[in-house]
């Protein structure tokens, strides 16, 4: 089993290519795993270029992750067609087109070398125009919506060979404020929770490999007044152990505003390990990799142990990424445009993303 604990580390890249510098950090911090974004995705060629330098710069075969769900929030739009999004597939009812989204994203993550996508998105939609990051991003607006379409997507990536990611635990869909920029606080019962936002990731607790816990506050859930993503009682406690989740776990990016206001670095990793999670995920602070590896150099062996170990066990179930070819890829972006137009009708396939121009600059990053 690997034991340097950069294996706990999902890291951003700076940019499209790797320059002599990163190159050397990410060979002495060895991150168990790498997230792309946009400033990662110029052109096709380009990508995959750049995924097989990380692999090849990594002792350990590593998460190679993305978040491509759908309209805004799909990095490969800027290379490629924009898959419609979970609202627009919901609004369409034919849970065949979200069966086929899984299918096309599989082989469009598995061509570039991705192994895990940051999908399905099991927040319930109470509110399609709530500024909280999930515009447009969700399944449905009830329990049975979200396991059905949600569960359509899952089930297809990863027949198709990428492991797939459940998010936002315990849940966005009632935050009125945008993570990215503060720490939602939020009062809602128990029962109303486990009612709703609870009973869908008590339901796809034994159907995702991983889980993303979210940065926000639920009191009736937790008394002491911190991040799902630093908390103890909800990961250790209410995931893994009431819920019985037995996969990997990771925090959401913890260069959000809502961790970043409110924790220091140091904190937010020892607290993040503590908490239960066994990838901490640094998008942007890249440059503080060396740091954030001494700082979990110091943490109690016993944690590390734990996480080192599920996130081994993670490993065992990537699959390897097919050959690449431009013909390939223009092969899945035509399927690609083809569900579009299924999905929204040819007139709006051609109009730009329903989102577009009003995305949130951190998610551009």
């Amino acid at each position: 089993m690997p034991n340097d604990v950069g294996q706990l580390l999902l890291v951003g890249v700076p940019g499209a290519e790797l320059d002599v510098e990163t190159a050397a950090m990410l060979r002495r911090v060895q991150p168990g795993g790498f997230i792309l974004f946009g400033r990662n995705i110029k052109t096709p060629e380009q990508l995959r270029k750049l995924i097989d330098d990380l692999r090849d710069l990594s002792a350990v075969e590593p998460v190679i992750t993305i978040d491509q769900e759908g309209g805004r929030v799909s990095r490969l739009r800027l290379i490629g067609e924009e898959p419609p999004n979970a609202q627009q597939l919901r609004d369409r009812g034919n849970p065949e087109l979200v069966r086929r989204h899984g299918e096309l994203t599989a082989k469009l993550l598995r061509l570039f070398g991705f192994n895990l996508d940051l999908c399905p998105v099991l927040d319930l939609s109470f509110d399609d125009e709530a500024d909280n990051s999930l515009r447009g991003r969700c399944y449905g607006r009830t329990v049975e919506q979200v396991i059905a379409l949600a569960g359509e997507f899952n089930a297809a990536l990863r027949a198709g060979g990428i492991l797939s990611c459940g998010k936002h635990f315990p849940g966005y869909a009632a935050a009125v404020e945008d993570p990215h920029h503060s720490f939602p606080v939020i009062e809602r019962s128990r029962a109303e929770m486990e009612a709703n936002e609870l009973a869908v990731f008590r339901h796809f607790a034994p159907l995702v490999d991983s889980m993303m816990i979210g940065h926000i506050h639920y009191g009736s859930l937790d008394p002491e007044r911190r991040p799902a993503s630093l908390s103890p009682v909800m990961i250790d406690g209410l995931l893994r152990g009431e819920m019985g989740f037995e996969g990997l776990v990771m925090t959401d990016d913890l260069d959000m505003g809502a961790i970043i206001d409110t924790t220091s670095f140091e904190d937010m990793l020892g607290l993040g390990l503590a908490a239960g999670n066994d990838l901490l995920m640094i998008c942007h602070r890249v440059e503080m990799l060396d740091q954030a590896r001494a700082v979990l150099k110091k943490q109690p062996s016993d944690l590390l142990a734990a996480s080192l170990g599920r996130v081994a066990a993670f490993k065992e179930k990537m699959a390897p990424s097919t050959d690449f070819s431009p013909a390939a890829f223009e092969a899945i972006n035509r399927d690609i445009w083809a569900l579009r137009v299924a999905t929204l009708g040819e007139e709006k396939a051609c109009e730009k993303s329903l989102e577009d121009g009003k995305r949130s600059p951190v998610e551009l990053y």
